[in-house]
Formats: structure tokens, sequence, C-alpha cells
């Protein structure tokens, strides 16, 4: 070896030496690391049997999760799930099993980081889909991250539900407004996901509204200042009182019922609204600070003196 290879070497050898030293701190200092019941641990599986899992925890004890305490799934296989090597995640539910070793139970543990995800999905207002799987008294019921959650009624859409059982087998997105892990209540709603659908649908359906494009559509309701026409495509607009007719008016009902078929004109779409005018599609009037013009004729030719002649005095 060369002598620049030399000190090379033992300029780094100190360095490694330092770096496997705290190294080897921090495993003693796992290996010594107190545990509790309640704590979350993760070690790397063992070895597998037909009703255990043994866990090395990197500490002084192992950990053994027993098959009941691994899943809530009934038809869950433990040893087609569950290899040597495999990292898990558990909750220390006892500190000695009578053999030294840490009870554990993953079960327990996804529980925990179940309810978790569910408070983050209620925070963040998360859209999720679920299917709904029974009636039941004033809502339905459906499974989210394999707990079961509670739709009301009121929730299931943004429009009055009739029937509850047409909404069993339906998949829909719901958003969760209530996680509480101690009661074990978990609500979701799918109201909010419908009212941004709808909305969505209407944003598409207006921006394919060209403005100057005449429309056939029915006076949904009157107001003073206009009558709001629901159009042949299911948009809805409003006809302000000054384009409904080429002549003045006092109010929109001297010349509108509702439920009166209307032609119009798309005259404005802002903001997610559509303006119309009926004015624009009607034919040629004159206004009514325009009379017509007097025309005389020859069939006009009654005398005053004919119009009394015939009366006594």
């Amino acid at each position: 070896m060369s002598e620049e290879m030399k000190n090379t070497a033992a300029e780094a050898a100190p360095e490694t030496a330092q770096e496997s030293m705290a190294d080897f701190e921090k495993e003693i200092d796992a290996s010594f690391r107190r545990l509790h019941v309640g704590d979350m641990v993760t070690g790397s599986v063992v070895s597998v049997t037909e009703d255990q899992v043994m866990v090395d925890l990197g500490t002084y004890v192992g950990g053994i999760i027993d098959k009941q305490n691994l899943s809530n799934d009934p038809e869950f296989n433990l040893k087609e799930e569950i290899h040597a090597g495999d990292e898990i995640t558990a909750t220390v539910i006892k500190m000695d099993d009578g053999s030294g070793n840490v009870v554990l139970s993953r079960k327990e543990a996804n529980d925990k980081l179940t309810w978790e995800k569910l408070r983050e999905m209620m925070n963040e207002r998360t859209m999720v889909p679920v299917t709904v799987l029974e009636a039941v008294k004033s809502g339905v019921t459906a499974k989210l991250e394999g707990m079961r959650a509670f739709i009301p009624a009121s929730r299931i859409s943004n429009t009055y539900v009739e029937d509850l059982n047409e909404w069993v087998g339906k998949t829909i997105d719901v958003t969760v407004i209530e996680a509480d892990e101690a009661k074990k209540h978990l609500v979701l709603s799918g109201r909010e996901a419908a009212r941004a659908k709808e909305k969505e649908a209407k944003a598409a359906k207006i921006a394919k509204c060209e403005v100057g494009s005449v429309m056939e559509g029915t006076v949904e309701t009157i107001k003073p200042y206009g009558a709001f026409v629901t159009l042949d495509n299911g948009l809805s607009g409003l006809v302000h009182i000054s384009q409904i007719s080429r002549k003045r008016i006092p109010h929109p009902s001297a010349v509108l019922k509702e439920g009166q078929k209307v032609t119009v004109r798309v005259i404005n779409k802002k903001d997610g609204k559509l303006s119309l005018s009926m004015r624009e599609t009607a034919p040629e009037e004159a206004p009514d600070d325009q009379v017509p013009a007097y025309q005389n004729s020859d069939a006009l030719t009654t005398t005053l003196g004919d119009l009394f002649k015939d009366l006594k005095f």
C-alpha cells in the first residue's frame, strides 16, 4: 500500500469508527426503550405459526400477536397474509404474556390509524365513494375504511329522498361529517358531493350556451323585477323586466304567467348565471309613446248633421 493510501485510510478510520459507535448507541437506546400499554410500535416479523406472530421490536423484549388480535376480517388467513420479514405496526395491550413477551394487537393499531385517517378526511372535506349497504331508520348504512358508517336520510343527496330502499346498492360520493373514535360514531354526507356535481354539470351546460342563441323555455316564477325561465336544456335564467317586452310594462305579470311557454335569446352569461331577453325575439312593435298617425278614409264620411238629424228636441 502506498504512503498516500495509508494516510487516506488513517484519516478515514476515526470518522468510520465514530459513525459506527453512533449507530451502536442508537441501537442500545432503542433496545432499552420502555414500552407502555397503549403505545404504538413497529417491528419486523420473526416467525409465523397457525395462531401467533412473533415480532422483533428492536427492544430488550419481543412482541407476540395472537390470531384474534390481527384482523377484524373473519376470513383472514394468518399464514397467507403475513410472512417472516414483513414490517408490522401494532399496539401494546399487555406488558407480559407470562413468557416475557409483550402482547400486541395489530387490529387495535389498525383501528387507531383508521380513525386518524377518518378525522383527517373530515377536516379536509375529502370526497370518497361508498356503497350503500342497507336502509335503516332515518337513513342508510355504508362502510368506509372498514368501519360501519351512517348516512342520514337528509344527507344522502341534495334533494328530498322519499324511498331509502332505492339507494341500497348504489355507489355515491360522500364526505365525513363526524368521526368520533370514543363513541365509534362515523357519519357521512352525500349532500356536498351531489351539490358539487350539480354545480359542475350546470357550469358545463352554461359553457355550451352561446350568447345570441335563441331557445325555448317555460316561465318558472315571476318577480317584480323580472321572470325566471327554465330552458329546455334544464338551465334557468332571468328575463329582466326591461327585457320582457318592447313596450313599457308595470309588472312582468302584465304579460306573463307561470307555466307559459316563451322564446328567449341568451344575452349574457356571468358567474354561472344566464341573462335572457324576450324583447329581442319579439316582432317589432310601436313603442307606447309613439301613437300611429291618423289615417283619413273615404269610408269615414259621417257629418255632424247626420249624427243629429234623427234626434227630436
